[in-house]
């Protein structure tokens, strides 16, 4: 629990008045999710990425994502020998343990596939050939919400793929002014110091696996997704792969609260969070100004919560 304490304190140096944020894709990371930062530019995305990969030592890669990336910029390829033959495989910019895909809509639908399949299949696949990629294997993508010229918005069903989606926001008034003062005292990502390797991350993540979970939290963790699935304001509900997400969020909550098992307020403080991007609202819920946030925190009043002893 010392070292996730220290993981936070080590990327707070650079990262000013984020906390929420930072404990979110810690989550993530630690439940073995992928992150989708939709947010504008110039917030800290970039530097939030490479904080985490210092601090736990990652290797860390980072490909801005335009029109003309192509499928094999992200997965790698075969070299051809002169004569005829194969060569060596060339690893892509995902062959690394933690990778930021910056502004993944802008690529196009066949480069975005591609990432997500390496997402999905932690290997890839190149002429017949798997490579497995560095274990642990964490993806945080970001998509820029203004300006829809040119872009290729990731549809529902890539959407799913991601653990959460989160949002950085501007910072408030006091977190600004501190960081122009850091800025000026020359605090950088050369401040951030290494607390734990990839191999401790691995360790962690098993621990959080092993988190226990009573009946009860099982049912209620259906029934939060059940209930999204039932709505007329709400087309798609919450797919069985959201619903293992919010159990494996839920579990690393507990575990960053210091809980080998779990309570209902670890789903609550996750749900939104992990749920609300995987809702697709109806025509009438979207002309009437609904959104899939207040959709989820509606969910949180109507499902009875559980009484855990």
């Amino acid at each position: 629990m010392q070292q996730v304490l220290e993981i936070v304190t080590q990327v707070r140096k650079v990262v000013v008045g984020k906390d929420a944020v930072i404990g979110s894709i810690l989550m993530a990371m630690l439940a073995q999710g992928h992150v989708l930062l939709e947010d504008v530019p110039g917030v800290g995305k970039t530097t939030m990425a490479l904080a985490f990969s210092r601090a736990m030592d990652l290797s860390y890669k980072r490909m801005q994502f335009t029109p003309d990336v192509m499928p094999s910029d992200i997965t790698g390829y075969t070299t051809l020998l002169i004569g005829g033959g194969t060569g060596a495989y060339v690893p892509g910019a995902a062959m690394c343990n933690l990778f930021l895909a910056d502004e993944i809509n802008r690529a196009s639908s066949k480069t975005q596939s591609a990432l997500l399949e390496v997402m999905e299949e932690n290997s890839i696949t190149v002429d017949g050939v798997t490579h497995a990629v560095p274990q642990p294997f964490l993806v945080i993508a970001t998509q820029n919400p203004a300006g829809s010229s040119g872009t290729q918005p990731l549809p529902e069903s890539q959407l799913d793929r991601f653990m959460v989606r989160l949002s950085m926001g501007y910072p408030d008034r006091r977190s600004e002014v501190e960081m122009l003062r850091r800025h000026q005292n020359a605090v950088s990502l050369d401040s951030v110091n290494r607390v734990v390797s990839p191999q401790d991350l691995a360790l962690m993540q098993r621990e959080v696996e092993n988190i226990f979970v009573s009946e009860a939290l099982f049912a209620y963790i259906t029934d939060l997704a059940s209930w999204t699935r039932a709505q007329p304001s709400i087309r798609f509900g919450v797919s069985p792969r959201g619903t293992i997400a919010l159990l494996r969020m839920s579990k690393a909550s507990a575990y960053l609260s210091g809980r080998d098992y779990l309570i209902p307020q670890d789903v609550q403080g996750v749900f939104e969070n992990v749920c609300a991007h995987r809702l697709l609202l109806s025509p009438r819920a979207m002309v009437s100004g609904l959104t899939e946030q207040q959709l989820a925190k509606r969910a949180l009043t109507q499902v009875p919560s559980p009484v855990v002893v």
